[in-house]
């Protein structure tokens, strides 16, 4: 029951990355060009360590400066005498800028160590930019060669780019908005997401209970894979008390809480109340792994219900209309300096809310599982559903029958008795 989404996404289909290169002066054996990375996905975003990009010259091209962003690897530079490249790779690897770097060495939109916000969550965070200056390349529009096999890892694997194309030239707005420029030469790149490229196993899972029920359904044993069981550690092992303990590895390796899910996330849907013309549900998250903060975390929610979201308590929620004639999912994310980040796991390793939904008087039920979620996902990566005949069921009507069909023969019975000693 293992379920991967592919490159494309039904709940964003036209979510990508896309890279913009603008030429915006020809230098004496290359040129200047702004690189833009733009985050169109509308609930994926790019978390901590940030974006690294990548691509392969078509010549023998050089970066000899750059603003904003840096190479990470010099690369061999001994042929050239005096000034030194920033970099002579053939394919160059490129990262974002921390925070707090002089300002001689930032560009717009930089200088976030390469953490992006989804374009859902925030349009304006959801772009990157630096600056590049390039050697060896060529000074006009027809002896510039387009670089080729562009990578993006966000940071992890999961995007593949396809080429760069030729577009026509970006223009832009003077800042008294009186002019209009434009670059001397565009490409873009487009970059989709694969969650089955980026990683083995899901990475979250969904348990569920309601109060009509006693029962929880839990998430599924091994939802996220077990082959790794024994690396995770309970929740009161010593280990846990060890400074230094929270911190990220460079090889970004987890350390999970055991459990027979082995999921790093787990969202809890919970239907809490059932009012006459409205109904509650509260949502829980929680995070298992102990070396991971979910900064600008997202949680996406599809049910038919949701086009009825009459309020929603200590999370931000966006509706999310892929299909205009279709609305039926919605986003919700942390409230900035408030929840906005999922701490790792142990006491403050969760962030909840509670929803209030207007019901629809022709389609709302508690029967067959409608009350549940159709699709979960957290950060951008669906998570695994228990199966459907495991969900917290209604109280059998039969018991109900059986119960009324009592007291049928049993009044009959009481009245002849009172009349029989009255």
């Amino acid at each position: 029951m293992l379920c991967f989404t592919a490159a494309y996404d039904p709940l964003d289909p036209t979510g990508n990355i896309t890279i913009k290169w603008d030429i915006v002066s020809w230098t004496a054996d290359g040129y200047t060009a702004v690189v833009t990375l733009n985050n169109f996905q509308l609930y994926r975003h790019i978390m901590n360590p940030g974006w690294t990009m990548g691509w392969t010259w078509a010549k023998k091209e050089v970066i000899w400066a750059m603003n904003g962003a840096q190479a990470t690897e010099q690369g061999d530079c001994s042929k050239f005498k005096g000034n030194i490249p920033h970099s002579c790779k053939k394919t160059p690897t490129v990262v974002d800028l921390l925070p707090g770097v002089p300002y001689n060495q930032q560009f717009t939109n930089c200088c976030k160590g390469g953490v992006v916000a989804a374009w859902g969550q925030d349009p304006s965070a959801a772009v990157s930019q630096f600056q590049i200056s390039v050697g060896q390349a060529g000074t006009s529009n027809k002896t510039v060669k387009v670089p080729k096999n562009f990578t993006l890892l966000g940071p992890g694997p999961g995007y593949t780019c396809g080429p760069a194309k030729v577009v026509p030239s970006t223009k832009f707005l003077t800042p008294d908005l009186r002019r209009k420029t434009q670059a001397l030469m565009t490409w873009n790149v487009t970059c989709t997401y694969s969650q089955f490229l980026a990683r083995k196993h899901p990475s979250c899972c969904v348990s569920l209970s309601s109060f009509y029920n006693d029962t929880i359904t839990p998430c599924p044993s091994c939802a996220c894979g077990c082959e790794n069981k024994h690396t995770c550690v309970n929740n009161d092992a010593k280990i846990l008390s060890m400074a230094g303990i929270h911190k990220p590895r460079k090889d970004n390796t987890s350390l999970l809480q055991c459990t027979h899910h082995m999921c790093p996330v787990r969202v809890h849907w919970h239907v809490k109340t059932n009012y006459k013309e409205y109904w509650r549900v509260k949502v829980s998250v929680t995070n298992f792994n102990y070396r991971m903060n979910y900064t600008l975390w997202t949680l996406v929610v599809q049910h038919p219900n949701l086009n009825n979201v009459t309020q929603v308590f200590s999370f931000d929620y966006k509706p999310l209309v892929p299909y205009e004639s279709i609305n039926d999912t919605g986003m919700f994310y942390g409230m900035k300096f408030f929840n906005d980040v999922l701490m790792e796991a142990g006491p403050l390793g969760n962030v909840q809310s509670e929803l209030l939904l207007q019901k629809d008087a022709n389609t709302f039920s508690l029967r067959q599982g409608w009350a549940f979620p159709r699709k979960v996902y957290f950060n951008g990566d669906e998570c695994i559903l228990p199966s459907p005949d495991s969900y917290p069921f209604l109280p059998n009507s039969g018991r109900k029958s059986d119960f009324l069909g009592l007291w049928s023969t049993l009044i009959p019975g009481l009245l002849l008795v009172l009349l029989c000693f009255g």
